[in-house]
């Protein structure tokens, strides 16, 4: 008799626990049919040799021996019948069309090298636009050939870069930026002339040369690789690749992939390779009244007279101030175009319209920060922030526009004589021109350790952290930084023997402050002269070196990590910012690598030999059990016994 355990499962409890246990193989399975079936026939077309019917790379003579076979057939009519209606089909079937296209591409021995080496063929919107116009016209009715050669030589005031002197081109140049060209390509033919206005751009910024895929070694060394290790460019030619300072290897080269006009590739080189900053403007067609009222309240805007006087000068907008415009950037061509001597000027004459904001951001830049330095340089001794605090209000926003006033009139020393003779204002005036004097502001709600630390009187709430009250009120403070490395070197070697005396010293700002608090009327006469009479006393007077520890400015950006732009993440690492960026490039290239199907493929048959084992070990071990376990009583029935 069997027992209960010996009684076999129906076929239906099975195929769940069989499907469970084989899904990864299963999905692995379609997967690699998919990617050979459907991904990797779309990713290689049929080549040209293919459709001439011969084998790749032949010679230019296979590839017009195997045309004229085909044309005479066509002519003549001769040949199997399946040939005939292959090669007398109508343009929408488009088989006749490919002969004629592959014929010609092939024919070319500078498309040739380029089709065979690098995959490169810029035509195919010719026959895209042949077969929209003559879809159900026969071939006949097409005028040949279908392609125009191009010939293009480069322009000989450019560097040509060769394999020869390519080394010494990266040893002459800390910065360059080359295009990789073709002689028979219409697109670096197009590209000839902006490629000009880009070299005279960057000259005296950057050196720049040519290099003609001709130069097949070079060409390969920088070319892009696909994952069978063939040499590809993948936006075509021309290519720009940039080499920023230091950069002397392939690995390092930044690809350009943007469009190719001049500010676009002049922009991307200033920003991306050179790190400058983009100037701010406003255009006169949509900078509307309700564009200024939208404007968050956080930040400062600039006096728009004085805007429109900068842009008037520089020619961006007209002298009617009636118009306003979008922001937008100055492009690097426009900046290079305007004297670079008069643009400075006009943006040291201007800079003071707007008050800086002192942020955790900032804070180095401004020179306000005890562990940096001053705006003058790592040299400075001693230097000035006058630094204005409070919250968001009418009061803060009218103290704001004082200060600013403040700074306007301290940077121009005609308005400082004309405003009193009798005021010692040259010691304020000196040092804003030497750069070791600053105007900032600070939001005293979000930044309230700071704020209180600086302030430091018994209504300093009426100033900083929430508001309480109603009452908001500004205050001015003038902090006075010493720097003395010496001193601060000497205390640290000192301390070196105590290990809890040196973690302490850590903490010290090792640059001394002294804050003076302005309590005075809030008008620009008296502000003026309590500014430079501090700034005349700082500078005089043998004040002591005190340090201190100052409370950190609480970072601004709040946003989660992944909401954040991928320069402020990664602003410190521009190789890693390259390395992000490649990442869809990379992951397309793998898509279209023709070793994934068959690897699929395998990682299929080897977890389903690993899974079908594994279920046969456990199915013997459970039928041991089984064995050795003594079987149960079974009561019998009336049927049993008979």
């Amino acid at each position: 008799m069997a027992t209960t355990s010996e009684i076999p499962k129906p076929k239906s409890e099975l195929l769940p626990s069989i499907v469970m246990a084989y899904w990864l193989p299963a999905i692995l399975f379609c997967a690699s049919m998919f990617f050979q079936l459907v991904a990797i026939p779309r990713s290689f077309p049929p080549s040209h040799y293919d459709v001439l019917g011969i084998k790749s790379y032949g010679s230019i003579e296979q590839v017009n021996e195997a045309y004229r076979q085909l044309s005479s057939k066509w002519n003549t009519g001769k040949g199997p019948s399946s040939t005939l209606d292959m090669i007398k089909s109508t343009v929408g079937d488009s088989v006749a069309l490919q002969i004629q296209y592959a014929f010609e591409v092939l024919s070319n021995p500078v498309w040739k090298r380029d089709y065979d080496i690098f995959g490169l063929d810029e035509h195919l919107h010719v026959m895209e636009r042949i077969k929209e116009k003559y879809s159900s016209a026969e071939f006949a009715d097409i005028h040949l050939p279908l392609l125009e050669p191009t010939s293009f030589e480069s322009d000989q005031a450019f560097d040509v870069i060769s394999s020869e002197n390519y080394i010494s081109k990266l040893q002459n140049s800390s910065t360059l930026l080359v295009q990789v060209f073709s002689n028979g390509s219409s697109r670096c033919a197009q590209f000839s002339s902006p490629w000009k206005q880009i070299a005279s751009l960057l000259d005296g910024i950057a050196q720049t040369g040519m290099i003609e895929i001709g130069d097949l070694k070079l060409a390969t060394y920088l070319s892009e690789k696909r994952y069978t290790g063939a040499p590809f460019f993948r936006n075509g030619l021309p290519s720009l690749l940039a080499f920023p300072p230091g950069c002397k290897t392939s690995d390092c080269v930044v690809r350009y992939t943007g469009e190719l006009s001049v500010d676009a590739v002049t922009d991307w080189f200033a920003t991306t390779i050179l790190s400058l900053p983009r100037i701010t403007y406003y255009s006169r067609e949509s900078l509307a009244q309700s564009f200024l009222e939208k404007g968050s309240r956080h930040k400062d805007s600039v006096p728009l007279r004085s805007c429109a006087k900068l842009l008037k000068l520089i020619g961006l907008m007209p002298h009617s101030p009636s118009q306003f415009g979008e922001k937008r950037n100055l492009s690097f061509g426009q900046i290079r175009s305007i004297n670079n001597s008069r643009l400075i000027e006009i943006m040291e004459q201007n800079k003071h319209q707007v008050l800086p904001q002192l942020r955790s951001a900032t804070s180095m830049e401004l020179g306000c920060d005890p562990k940096g330095y001053s705006r003058a340089g790592n040299d400075t001794t001693v230097w000035y922030c006058a630094v204005l605090l409070g919250r968001q209000s009418a009061e803060l926003h009218k103290m704001r526009e004082t200060m600013r006033r403040v700074q306007e009139i301290l940077s121009n020393a005609g308005e400082v004589d004309q405003l009193d003779q009798h005021q010692r204002t040259t010691s304020a005036t000196v040092a804003l021109k030497e750069k070791r004097l600053t105007f900032a502001w600070v939001d005293g709600e979000a930044q309230k350790r700071f704020c209180l630390f600086y302030v430091n009187v018994e209504d300093s709430y009426d100033t900083c952290g929430p508001r309480r009250d109603i009452a908001d009120v500004p205050r001015l403070v003038l902090v006075r930084y010493k720097r003395n490395d010496t001193e601060v070197n000497k205390k640290v070697d000192n301390n070196s023997i105590n290990m809890f005396a040196s973690i302490a010293s850590r903490d010290v700002d090792p640059t001394s402050q002294l804050v003076a608090l302005y309590k005075g009327l809030d008008e620009i006469p008296q502000i003026i002269k309590w500014i430079s009479e501090t700034v005349r006393d700082g500078d005089s007077r043998d004040l002591p070196f005190h340090r201190t520890s100052t409370p950190e400015l609480v970072p601004e950006d709040a946003d989660p990590i992944w909401s954040r732009g991928r320069e402020q993440i990664l602003s410190s690492s521009r190789g890693m910012k390259q390395k992000l960026g490649t990442i869809p490039e990379r992951i397309s290239d793998l898509m279209s690598d023709p070793r994934l199907g068959p690897m699929l493929l395998l990682g299929a048959l080897m977890s389903f030999g690993f899974i079908y084992l594994r279920r046969n070990q456990l199915i013997k071990s459970k039928e041991a059990n089984n064995s050795n376990q003594p079987k149960s009583a079974i009561p019998f029935t009336d049927s049993d016994s008979e």
